[in-house]
């Protein structure tokens, strides 16, 4: 058995490496939704972050998905509201911070600590 040993890995052009088929996070980001402009506190694949409405939120990604049927995950941290997630393409993904889902009447809500991730396959 080998035993590859190593401090850094970069890829060829000097950057952070990418992680294709492992089961890692392929793009998360953290960012405060009740901001006047939104943008992210700390991010990974993230390429820029929209205020579309009231508690929904694009985030565009530096490297697509393989597909558009990638599993991806919301939350907020504020309010006991329902998130849900909704991939546009296989480069943008659509969080909602909804209250009122089930037979409710639905409204949506802004949430200061929102945090996004998802998994699957780059392109």
């Amino acid at each position: 058995m080998s035993t590859l040993r190593a401090d850094t890995i970069q890829s060829t052009g000097g950057g952070a490496a990418t992680l294709t088929k492992q089961s890692a996070a392929k793009a998360w980001c953290f960012f405060d939704g009740t901001a006047g402009t939104i943008s992210f506190s700390d991010s990974f694949n993230g390429s820029s972050l929209s205020d579309v409405a009231t508690g929904q939120y694009d985030m565009n990604f530096s490297s697509s998905m393989s597909n558009n049927t990638y599993p991806a995950s919301f939350s907020g941290a504020d309010r006991n509201d329902n998130h849900a997630t909704s991939p546009q393409s296989s480069s943008s993904c659509r969080m909602l911070n909804r209250m009122g889902i089930d037979g409710q009447t639905a409204s949506d809500n802004d949430d200061s600590k929102c945090q996004f991730s998802l998994h699957g396959d780059l392109a």
